[in-house]
């Protein structure tokens, strides 16, 4: 709600990922993965799928527990989007 231009916003949410992009800040999942105005919807539509899929009782679940690849790639990006800030 908050989020605007310049910010960068840590969320697994991706419908919150899609507000915080709408209001021209990044958002960024723990895992790693920048969400960006060119990935954002189908990122929508692939939890939408999962999420009926789940109600339907054909997949169960949720993402794999988080790795040290996760954590190294979540450190990747934040440091990517730190030095961006600083030029």
């Amino acid at each position: 709600e908050h989020a605007q231009a310049g910010d960068i916003v840590v969320t697994a949410d991706i419908p919150l990922a899609a507000d915080v992009i709408r209001a021209g800040a990044l958002a960024l999942n723990p895992r790693g993965t920048l969400y960006t105005e060119e990935n954002i919807d189908d990122y929508l539509a692939q939890r939408d799928l999962l999420d009926q899929l789940r109600s339907e009782g054909a997949v169960s679940g949720g993402p794999p527990t988080m790795n040290s690849r996760d954590v190294q790639r979540f450190a990747n990006a934040l440091d990517r989007f730190l030095a961006r800030q600083r030029r």
